[in-house]
């Protein structure tokens, strides 16, 4: 291999490849965990505890929220202290969160720690340090490749690392429903801490870190127009579509498990009066586990076909990325508005199970094209000294939108009318693909001498 030279003078060594590989397993442990929490553990668990609905989403929000506020602060600490230090940091701070998630709610299930309150701020808490700490890997990984890449591979190789994540999601499911089945619906948080607490060691140990960080904080202040950088005319319309984006798919993703569990009737009222079973396993849980597994592994390969084959494939502009990914998050929203339109029942699962996996399927095709072009996009739009900084900004606001789909997503689904939040994703979309066309003049965020072949929508 030849050594390039990258957006920052550094060389494009041989050994780019393992590191962008160790980053791609390291984000791959945080989506398997993130999603095993989603899918097959924190809704079935509130359920059978008998906290309000609302409370699941709560519990996402507040660590969203603290994801939003600290990975700009994360993604310009990695300027000074280095990528490899930031990423180690947020793996470890992600492990603690998983130990402390799961001595909170084993200390529920085993009726040491009681009260609605009481129990829901444990688990807050707990899902708090995720969001205090362990934001601090992603902005630093979407750096590391940021600094080792042209930007004429930007797009492709952000799309690289990102589907490790999805690669997580494809596994996560799947494997917390053997762990749900076999060890109890809380083994798969214990799983998750030894396997981030391992990634965080190999990154610390192995990941290269040829490029020396900024020598002092000052320095990385006085970079110019690193100072309301979220503000900047390039920057800021690929940060609305972020926080849009994160807003239709927490909802989205946060509202399905409870698709299942009611139009399914998976959780009758007999199974949560003998929510615990003697060995401790849950067996609300243990059905939905069996049911939203598959569902979130069918959209995590469609992420992995967007971003892994028709990406490279169709080598298509960042913004007419961003428009064409609303369209298929469009369909699997209304797919889902019909499945609450029909009538449920353990007799109507050959009719709506099938309709739910179609929608996660469309749903993780419209996330893995839109993602890769908002990414890349912000990351072109700005100098080579300011990657750090815009991947910050570009992870928070991936996080802006769950802080508030508790209120947007479970208690509309709850309170108001359930296929309400589906009303409303839908229409957000389609506001999402005109802005993205009206708003992002074409050639911003785009590398010199892009592909062109491909006409703009």
């Amino acid at each position: 291999m030849t050594s390039l030279a990258s957006s920052t003078g550094e060389p494009l060594t041989p050994n780019r490849r393992a590191a962008f590989f160790l980053l791609f397993f390291s984000l791959m442990a945080i989506g398997a965990g993130n999603t095993m929490l989603i899918a097959a553990v924190i809704p079935p668990l509130i359920r059978d505890l008998g906290l309000p609905d609302w409370m699941a989403g709560a519990i996402f929000s507040l660590s969203a929220l603290c994801w939003s506020l600290s990975s700009p602060f994360w993604g310009k600490r990695s300027n000074v202290w280095g990528r490899r230090r930031v990423m180690a940091l947020g793996l470890a701070g992600y492990s603690v969160s998983m130990a402390l998630l799961f001595l909170a709610s084993w200390a529920a299930v085993s009726h040491l720690l009681t009260g609605t309150f009481a129990i829901f701020a444990c688990l807050a808490l707990s899902r708090t340090m995720f969001g205090l700490v362990g934001s601090g890997a992603n902005p630093a990984a979407q750096a590391y490749v940021a600094d080792r890449t042209t930007p004429q591979e930007r797009q492709s190789e952000i799309a690289f690392i990102t589907s490790g994540f999805s690669l997580g999601t494809i596994v996560g499911p799947a494997f917390a429903a053997m762990l749900v089945t076999t060890l109890g619906i809380l083994s798969p948080m214990i799983i998750t801490c030894a396997l981030a607490a391992l990634m965080s060691f190999l990154l610390y140990k192995f990941l290269p870190e040829n490029r020396a960080p900024v020598a002092d904080a000052v320095r990385a202040k006085i970079i110019p127009g690193a100072a309301g950088l979220w503000r900047a005319r390039n920057v800021y319309p690929f940060l609305v579509f972020a926080i849009c984006l994160s807003l239709v798919t927490g909802i989205l993703t946060q509202v399905f498990p409870f698709i299942v569990i009611d139009q399914l009737h998976l959780c009758p009222r007999e199974v949560l009066q003998g929510a615990a079973s003697p060995d401790g396993k849950f067996e609300c849980g243990r059905r939905v586990a069996g049911y939203t597994g598959p569902a979130f592994m069918v959209s995590a390969m469609a992420v992995m076909l967007s971003q892994l084959a028709m990406i490279p494939l169709l080598k298509l502009r960042n913004r007419t990325l961003m428009i064409c990914g609303c369209a298929p998050l469009l369909v699997g929203a209304l797919l889902l508005f019909s499945v609450m339109r029909l009538p449920g029942g353990p007799d109507q699962i050959g009719l709506i199970y099938p309709i739910l996996i179609t929608a996660q399927f469309f749903i993780g095709l419209g996330q893995g094209l839109a993602r890769p072009g908002f990414s890349s996009g912000a990351s072109l739009a700005v100098s080579p000294q300011l990657q750090g900084n815009v991947a910050g900004l570009v992870i928070s606001a991936n996080g802006m939108g769950f802080i508030v789909t508790p209120f947007l997503g479970l208690a509309l689904y709850q309170f108001v009318a359930r296929p309400l939040p589906f009303i409303l994703v839908s229409a957000l979309l389609v506001t999402m693909a005109l802005f993205a066309f009206f708003v992002i003049p074409r050639g911003v965020g785009e590398a010199e001498g892009a592909p062109t072949g491909h006409e703009e929508p």
